[in-house]
């Protein structure tokens, strides 16, 4: 039996030249599950490392070598670059290097941790060299000697970080900053050793110290005993409230009168008058003068002679040996100013 012809199909479209469109979807339900990137934040508070008398010992610490500089956030986003220091300010135009570096990475967005350092002959960051490439306190100079040491990344690609492990932070970031480079930006490489050992290495080396951080911890900011410090040298900030004349000194400064906090008062720690450079000196003498107070911010019983006191506006960078019975400073050694920027903490009194 002869089947009749079939009847021809409907054409894929009706006309050639129409526009092809799908059909029209239903609004989508709010409640249904979507997957989202997370938001970069505009800024994320520094977790700190808190001071150690020795290493902590256990396979969860990994350690790193302390870096004596500036602490920065290097935020990378397709619209820009910016360079934040500890306390939120932008100092992007300051680091044109790092900015560079940070701008060649291949990352859509991140949010890297680091601390900005210039380097002595012997490859050892020198904070007083750092300030110099800055232009000193109040400086306005852009420095291209520095290099960000970056050991940690808080966000990259559209995800939060913070609340992932270290360890795999520390993975993801050895993606974006790899071992070994010579860049404006380069990764703080995790040292396989006994914290005990790396500490008499970096010590015998000059360093300031080492830093331990729990490979199991979240990013948190603040000092919550995630990451430790442990120094081979103290230093710590002390506010300047005075000055000794001296006409046989740099700037005519014979020594700065220092102070701590102890609960909402400044004490008196003692004083220090060695540790400068002359160009320093005078830009510091010049700063002092224009601060200068009728009276002094502590109780002072020292007996020195030729005082200028100042407001307590200034913190110094003091290198240290300890303390003395009598809870002055042993052994003090000007480093420089901290910067307000970079959140300068006047050091507490227990």
């Amino acid at each position: 039996m002869t089947m009749p012809p079939r009847k021809p199909s409907q054409p894929l479209l009706g006309d050639a030249d129409a526009p092809l469109r799908s059909r029209p979807r239903k609004k989508r339900d709010p409640a249904q599950h979507q997957l989202t990137l997370d938001p970069m934040p505009a800024r994320i508070d520094p977790c700190l490392a808190l001071l150690k008398p020795r290493p902590p010992k256990g396979r969860q610490w990994a350690f790193e070598v302390k870096w004596d500089g500036y602490r920065l956030a290097v935020h990378i986003e397709p619209k820009g670059v910016r360079i934040l220091t500890r306390g939120g300010h932008d100092w992007t135009a300051r680091f044109p290097a790092i900015l560079a570096a940070a701008k060649r990475l291949s990352v859509s967005t991140a949010i890297l941790d680091g601390e900005a350092v210039v380097f002595d002959e012997l490859g050892r960051s020198d904070f007083g060299r750092l300030q110099q490439s800055l232009g000193g306190k109040g400086g306005k100079r852009t420095s291209w000697e520095s290099v960000c040491m970056v050991f940690d990344v808080l966000y990259l690609d559209g995800h939060d970080l913070t609340g992932t492990e270290l360890t795999a932070r520390r993975h993801l970031l050895e993606g974006v900053v790899p071992p070994g480079g010579e860049e404006a930006i380069r990764l703080s490489e995790e040292i396989e050793a006994d914290g005990e050992t790396l500490l008499r290495i970096a010590c015998e080396h000059g360093l300031e110290g080492i830093i331990a951080k729990d490979r199991n911890s979240t990013y948190r900011s603040g000092k919550n005993g995630d990451w430790l410090k442990i120094k081979c040298i103290q230093s710590d900030g002390f506010a300047i409230v005075g000055y000794q004349r001296s006409s046989a000194a740099f700037g005519n400064i014979g020594a700065l009168l220092l102070a701590a906090r102890k609960g909402d008062d400044l004490i008196y720690v003692g004083h220090v008058g060695t540790g400068f450079k002359a160009d320093e000196a005078m830009r510091l003498r010049a700063t002092m003068d224009r601060i200068k107070a009728t009276k002094p911010a502590v109780k002072y019983s020292g007996g020195r002679k030729n005082l200028v006191w100042i407001k307590p506006k200034l913190v110094a960078e003091i290198e240290y040996r300890g303390w003395t019975h009598d809870g002055k400073l042993r052994h003090p050694s000007y480093k420089g100013l901290r910067e307000v920027q970079d959140n300068a903490a006047v050091y507490q009194l227990e």
